[in-house]
């Protein structure tokens, strides 16, 4: 095991997870860099709230936070007696030059982004979601019981909210930050990178329009300083105690865009459609993998009766759908494949008849409104030599399709 010298006490900034705000870290520390490989650092004196609970050798987790930070890792996995490991590129890496933490370890851990009163609330429940910040990235935390022990995920998240230019994103994303009213769906599996596509539509917003933006996450991930934009963010269980009062609370509060973390259930989709269709831009997320999905997972929330004259709400109020996954790029970092519909016309007919199955062969016909499928956009990446052609067709949904698109044929 490597020495090097201990990181420097805690640099959060204040959130509602942490306390004091330490000095801050060198302008050197704070650069994302590819690190020597870091050994814990030798066990500090803690406060007595649980951190001098700590084993001997084992690292806080501040240190643990900012090697995986800057291994460019997305998630941090925790234990009490499993290896740490970290998720590098979507693939789980075991941390071998760090021991196997105990359950006071782990406690420890806690201790420094929860008060004792969060903790005992794990306890009691064995669930908590939550964030902290330190001074290179911000964290999403959730804490769970297993059969080994308590677990902790935390998911990094950068300072640096990179704009549209930066992530590569169609020019049709730009274009949508313009819409005044309606309901805009960012759809994708968990970690398909949904809240970064979210957080630079919501920054170009926020640079370029004179606009009122709520919004009602669970937590908050990346944080808006307004700019042009007046931008108010409530984190669920801080800012308010319940995500539906939050929501309909917002109507009342004069915004023009309000950006919900997660379409959950029909009382959320019911108040979105209502904010759409008086004259709010919604912005929302779900976990689903393709327009279609999108469409039938929203009726699939109401009764046989009620799913006709919600066809129509749907209609009317839906701007686009943009489904999106990460896969693998040669340079051996990720990049962002959509599948993209516009509420045209032609689908809007498509989805009062109940026919929503027709809008997939609609969308690869449709790129002069801005639409593609998820093989084509995977086919750009191809051709501009950003992924292999066995990427390509790992993470088609329609493989052979794929292959045909890859030799020529389609």
């Amino acid at each position: 095991m490597s020495g090097i010298p201990p990181l420097s006490a805690p640099s959060r900034v204040p959130s509602p997870l942490s306390g004091a705000v330490p000095p801050p870290l060198s302008r050197s520390d704070s650069q994302i860099r590819t690190p020597v490989r870091p050994g814990p650092p030798p066990l500090v004196a803690n406060s007595s709230n649980g951190r001098n609970n700590r084993a001997a050798g084992q690292p806080t987790l501040e240190h643990l936070v900012k090697d995986a930070y800057e291994q460019g890792c997305s998630d941090l996995h925790l234990g009490a007696n499993e290896k740490v490991r970290f998720r590098s590129r979507g693939l789980m890496v075991s941390q071998e030059n760090y021991p196997i933490p105990d359950e006071a370890t782990f406690y420890s851990w806690l201790a420094e982004v929860m008060d004792e009163k969060q903790i005992q609330g794990f306890k009691d429940t064995l669930e908590y979601d939550g964030a902290t910040q330190y001074e290179f990235a911000r964290c999403r935390i959730n804490v769970f019981d297993s059969l080994k022990g308590p677990a902790l995920v935390m998911r990094l998240i950068p300072l640096k909210i990179l704009s549209i230019d930066q992530l590569n994103l169609p020019e049709i994303f730009r274009e949508l930050c313009y819409t005044g009213k309606g309901l805009i769906l960012i759809t994708g599996p968990t970690g398909s990178g949904k809240t970064t596509t979210l957080a630079a539509m919501v920054d170009f917003i926020n640079s370029e329009m004179p606009k009122h933006l709520i919004s009602i996450e669970d937590p908050i991930e990346f944080v808006h300083p307004s700019k042009k934009a007046l931008i108010k963010q409530r984190e669920v269980g801080i800012h308010t105690h319940k995500f539906d009062n939050a929501l309909k609370s917002a109507l009342r509060e004069d915004p023009d865009i309000i950006l919900i973390g997660e379409m959950r259930d029909r009382d959320t989709v019911n108040t979105a459609l209502k904010a759409g269709q008086t004259g709010h831009l919604v912005f929302g997320t779900l976990h689903t993998n393709s327009a279609v999905k999108t469409i039938e997972r929203i009726l699939n929330l109401y009764e046989p009766d009620q799913q006709a004259p919600m066809r129509d709400q749907i209609a009317e109020t839906l701007v686009a759908v943009i489904a999106q996954t990460l896969v693998r790029t040669t340079d051996g970092k990720r990049a962002a494949a959509h599948e993209i519909m516009i509420n045209t016309d032609a689908i809007r007919d498509y989805i009062k008849r109940g026919e929503v199955d027709e809008i997939e062969s609609i969308i690869p016909k449709s790129s002069f409104d801005g639409m593609c499928s998820m093989n084509q956009s995977l086919l750009k990446l191809y051709e501009d030599g950003r992924i292999t052609e066995e990427t390509a067709v790992e993470n088609s949904p329609k493989p052979n399709e794929m292959a045909q698109y890859l030799r020529g044929r389609v």
